[in-house]
């Protein structure tokens, strides 16, 4: 293919997530709360992808996300890359990476955590892609998590 060809017509200014794994681009866009901006956003799936097989790629103008939306997205997609882009040129890639610890991002499966049942955010600490929150120490897969509603 013609290096000159997009798949996706390029952007000024924004972000553009790929090698998403493809059956999860769409929730990749509903965790950001792409489909709420006012702003352009380009979805494409099913690309070939020798990373992932087939793979999503989400471009939003005149967007860069926080570090916050960025550890949402882990939960989900790790290990997609993020292009920073201004001015066509991509300025700066970041792989997303799991951290640490999870706040407010993921809901315990422990229906008598305090966290299902007072008003405040959840809490996990990551390792291994286990879930182990710390108020209850309930563990979960990190593939099978609710996520808490954005």
């Amino acid at each position: 293919m013609n290096k000159k060809e997009r798949l996706v017509a390029a952007i000024e200014q924004g972000t553009v997530i790929d090698h998403i794994p493809a059956a999860k681009t769409y929730q990749v866009a509903n965790l950001l709360g792409l489909f709420e901006l006012k702003t352009p956003v380009t979805i494409g799936n099913n690309y070939p992808s020798q990373k992932v097989g087939n793979k999503g790629i989400i471009k939003v103008s005149d967007k860069f996300f926080t570090d916050d939306e960025i550890s949402r997205l882990s939960v989900v997609a790790s290990k997609v890359i993020l292009n920073i882009i201004r001015d066509y040129e991509v300025v700066e890639k970041k792989t997303v990476e799991t951290p640490e610890e999870i706040r407010g991002i993921v809901k315990c499966n422990n229906p008598k955590c305090i966290t299902n049942n007072e008003p405040m955010a959840t809490h996990f600490h990551v390792a291994n892609g286990i879930l182990t929150c710390h108020y209850c120490e309930k563990e979960q897969d990190i593939n099978k998590v609710e996520l808490t509603s954005y």
